[in-house]
């Protein structure tokens, strides 16, 4: 099923995908969309999400689907590109005339995704976005995952507790790196410490050996970072060869910094991750069901958060007993507040954002996270 899947985003760019892997138009009772990376530097998670909710459309249609009626995702690629995500939120809401759109992985492509979805009033669900600008989308955008001022709180309690309190601190230049910037070290010397270098990196480079070069005349106690795809193999691999792995490297979202580097370059690396592959579904857990169905452990904890953005438009659609636009978005405002998924309670705020976000302390361990 993967390598069909891929095969026909190669064919055509106007080609839509199925979460079963059949090109679209199959069409389902009931249509979903939405928008991943399925290509660029984060593929590898942007599938891993796309098993997630191909995990939640197998199970509710198993049980009889949404409503009585079967239930499909319509999955665009966005490239990770903003300008690509949003050819593909008018393709979907336009051509497929999706009610709601899910997605992205990204910041800096969920936000205009979002701003799309808001002004046309339809409902928008972010999944992995944590820029605190995500909360600026608007009133019928919700978030299934807490924003970089709840995890900046708590990885800066983490690496202070740990002893690290004179920091250099890495991320991508671009809304999620600039916000986990500012809200870290915010959140650092409220404690007492202090960031002593920052860098914010132009994406895509195959080169950071400068960067690191110049954070690493501070001679920080840690270096802070976080990173993913391609830049994340090329920032593990040059601090490795340069050296830097001799001081200690914290992850902020430590799974998707080091899920496509080798371990050798890893090892040994501390750091928060949010929580949700853990709790039970179905009499399994979520890597659990995952594992059975794809035979490899989930690439990254981001499928969960896939899994239950699914699920809670489908008790929206449940609640609503219509998938009509304007039904979506009157059945949200009652049903996301307190919707319980895999991954915990959203208990959202005024602004359809989690006031709690589950996260865990963990380590690299043969290029895995694992709790420490």
């Amino acid at each position: 099923m993967k390598t069909r899947f891929r095969r026909t985003v190669v064919l055509s760019a106007l080609t839509s995908v199925t979460l079963l892997g059949a090109v679209h138009p199959a069409f389902a009772d009931i249509k979903l969309g939405a928008i991943l990376p399925l290509t660029g530097t984060s593929a590898s998670i942007g599938e891993d999400q796309r098993r997630g909710m191909e995990l939640a459309v197998e199970d509710l249609n198993a049980k009889g689907g949404v409503a009585g009626q079967k239930l499909d995702v319509v999955v665009e690629d966005s490239a990770g590109s903003p300008v690509t995500g949003l050819n593909a939120v008018r393709k979907l809401t336009q051509v497929d005339n999706v009610p709601l759109v899910i997605g992205d992985f990204s910041s800096s492509v969920t936000i205009p995704i979002g701003q799309y979805l808001v002004k046309n009033n339809l409902v928008h669900i972010n999944i992995s976005g944590t820029s605190a600008d995500v909360r600026k989308i608007g009133k019928t955008s919700y978030s299934v995952i807490g924003l970089d001022d709840l995890s900046a709180r708590f990885s800066a309690d983490d690496v202070w507790k740990l002893g690290y309190h004179k920091v250099a601190f890495i991320a991508p230049d671009g809304a999620y790196g600039q916000g986990m910037a500012q809200q870290f070290t915010q959140a650092f010397e409220k404690l007492g410490g202090k960031v002593v270098a920052k860098v914010l990196y132009t994406s895509g480079q195959p080169s950071y050996r400068r960067e690191l070069e110049q954070i690493s005349r501070s001679k920080p106690d840690a270096y802070v970072y976080t990173s993913y795809g391609q830049d994340a193999i090329v920032l593990n691999r040059e601090s490795s060869a340069l050296g830097l792995g001799k001081t200690p490297w914290y992850g902020m979202y430590l799974t998707m910094a080091i899920a496509d580097s080798p371990a050798q370059f890893t090892n040994g690396q501390i750091g928060m991750e949010v929580s949700g592959m853990a709790q039970k579904t179905g009499g399994q857990s979520y890597s659990e069901h995952y594992q059975q169905r794809f035979h490899e452990k989930p690439r990254s904890v981001y499928g969960s958060y896939a899994y239950d953005s699914v699920m809670l438009a489908a008790a929206a659609i449940g609640k609503a007993h219509s998938a009509s636009p304007a039904a979506l978005v009157d059945a949200m405002k009652t049903v996301a507040p307190q919707f319980t998924g895999i991954t915990g309670t959203l208990n959202l705020d005024a602004d359809n954002q989690r006031q709690t976000q589950p996260y865990l302390k963990v380590k690299a361990l043969n290029g895995e996270p694992v709790a420490r």
